[in-house]
């Protein structure tokens, strides 16, 4: 955890650097920021991030290398949302993992759950560097993985998101984009490569091509970089001006089926000491006696919602029989508090984001500080030094 550079930053610390930190942080970004951010980054060594990238990498491909996984996967993806010319392999992945303190004292990794959908990588690249100026802290400190730096990271992201097309005619796609928390990403984006937020519901529909307004002008769209989630559009009903089963002249930037096809319904296929149990609800024969250890998951949902700890026979009775294949039990991962700050020592998630494009690339450190159950920034509220954070990363 590089405890040198841990004391220095603690000793440094005054509230006001604090609030100036999240001045220049909001000005960056074109607006105030709606979720909490961690007073701290977190220092980690090269060898712990290669660790955590190289471990998510075996994840990936054990679940892309399977046939037999993508057969099976196929039962995830709900028809009307079935997408035609789904690529071979997705073009976003998150791993996220909870550090943990083994018996022999070292750090290691526990996977809580993997998705292929595209996460803050424009924010994200800010959020790191904001932390770098505003602190002043020491040269060396690196915020990329896979060898990239600033250059080589914005033209791989330009690669992904715009494939080759004008900005202009590229869209990152949202439900009402300027009321999501996620809004200083979108804002990031369109500063980085010229792709513009739009709502979904706003996009016009003319025979097989979708167009927007922009500028006072109607634009073809001929490449959308996926962010709708389709939960929420579910879940907020709305209707969008297409159906995602239509043979549509674009190209996703993140297929939408990957969406279901890695996700928490991914979690009992994988093998790896770092993978906590995990079954499919319905195929439980009998449930576990210490249901401390255990959470039961939806398969699928976002930002922790319907996700229950120690689960109850009313909890498990509660869920239909019809339903039961829609949910996941996980051995629990207790995080280790191993982040020290002078309300005392914090556990961390770290999230992993790659992109694949010619090949498997890790590319940034996403992390979630806390001292809740859970990790996410609306589960620790009222809380200091906790939040979302940037990891700065030190060699050897």
């Amino acid at each position: 955890m590089l405890p040198d550079l841990r004391r220095r930053f603690n000793a440094s610390f005054t509230p006001e650097r604090y609030r100036a930190f999240v001045s220049s942080l909001e000005q960056r970004c074109g607006g105030e920021v709606h979720f909490r951010v961690a007073e701290t980054p977190c220092f980690f060594s090269r060898e712990l991030m290669d660790r955590l990238a190289s471990t998510g990498a075996d994840l990936i491909r054990q679940l892309t290398g399977s046939a037999e996984y993508r057969r099976a996967s196929d039962a995830t993806i709900p028809p009307a949302f079935n997408a035609p010319g789904e690529t071979d392999r997705p073009l976003w992945l998150q791993v996220d993992f909870g550090l943990v303190r083994g018996a022999d004292g070292f750090v290691e990794p526990k996977l809580v759950e993997l998705q292929a959908f595209a996460s803050l990588y424009a924010f994200q690249r800010a959020f790191a560097k904001q932390y770098v100026d505003s602190w002043q802290l020491a040269p060396g400190l690196d915020r990329f993985l896979g060898g990239l730096d600033d250059a080589s990271y914005d033209a791989l992201m330009a690669r992904a998101i715009l494939g080759g097309h004008d900005p202009e005619q590229v869209v990152l796609m949202e439900i009402d984009p300027d009321r999501q928390k996620t809004r200083p990403d979108f804002v990031e984006t369109e500063r980085l490569w010229g792709v513009r937020a739009v709502d979904i519901t706003a996009l016009v529909k003319e025979g097989r091509r979708l167009l927007y307004h922009r500028d006072g002008r109607l634009v073809p769209i001929k490449r959308i970089y996926n962010r709708t989630i389709i939960d929420e559009l579910v879940r907020r009903k709305v209707t969008p001006p297409f159906d995602y089963r239509e043979d549509l002249d674009v190209e996703w930037a993140g297929h939408p089926n990957w969406y279901f096809r890695i996700s928490k319904f991914s979690l009992p296929w994988l093998k790896h000491s770092s993978v906590p149990r995990t079954w499919f609800l319905d195929q439980l024969n009998e449930m576990p006696s210490d249901r401390e250890n255990f959470v039961l998951k939806p398969l699928y949902s976002f930002a922790g919602a319907g996700v229950i700890f120690e689960p109850t026979d009313a909890d498990l009775a509660a869920i239909p029989r019809e339903r039961r294949h829609d949910y996941v039990l996980q051995e629990r991962v207790r995080f280790t508090p191993v982040i020290e700050t002078p309300h005392g020592a914090t556990q961390v998630e770290v999230r992993i984001m790659y992109v694949w494009l010619d090949e498997l690339i890790p590319v940034l450190p996403l992390l979630r500080m806390g001292r809740g159950k859970m990790m996410g920034v609306d589960h620790n509220k009222n809380l200091e030094w906790v939040g979302a954070s940037a990891a700065l990363i030190r060699d050897p």
